[in-house]
């Protein structure tokens, strides 16, 4: 995907999800629109954080075995401690890594944060080696901004 495609991705993510009804609402419709709008996303998926653990929310791909994390385990375990972007371009590389898919091969963590508070993330995976760069972060980075104002205030 080009960088160009990527900012009109990011355009219509953000309208999409200002638009959505409800904060599920607008989680879903992200999943729905990065997994058909880029071939490399092969599982795009939202994790909410309630308490200690990552709960999965609205996801696409194969069913993941990980439908809880804890926030000591695993890649998103680490992104939403660290609240920093990870980029794994080799899962077998990464001993944190918590295996979904054998076909899996790289993976991108995205917090969504409202001011330092870890509200959840964006997790996604690829079937290809490093099939995340910098476009990537910066649509998915942006991304779980607009959707970090979509999440109730507590």
């Amino acid at each position: 995907m080009t960088v160009t495609t990527y900012d009109s991705l990011r355009e219509r993510l953000e309208q999409t999800i200002a638009a959505a009804p409800t904060h599920h609402a607008a989680m879903t419709a992200a999943v729905q629109l990065l997994k058909d709008q880029v071939p490399a996303y092969s599982w795009v998926g939202i994790y909410l954080l309630e308490g200690q653990e990552l709960v999965l929310g609205p996801f696409l791909g194969k069913p993941s075995p990980h439908t809880r994390i804890q926030l000591n385990a695993g890649i998103c375990g680490a992104a939403a401690t660290e609240k920093a972007t990870i980029i794994v371009d080799d899962v077998d590389a990464d001993p944190r890594y918590l295996a979904c898919s054998l076909e899996t091969r790289s993976e991108i963590v995205v917090p969504i944060m409202r001011g330092d508070a870890v509200l959840g993330e964006i997790d996604i995976d690829s079937d290809q080696k490093a099939a995340f760069g910098g476009a990537d972060r910066d649509l998915l980075e942006a991304t779980a901004a607009a959707l970090a104002k979509r999440f109730p205030t507590s």
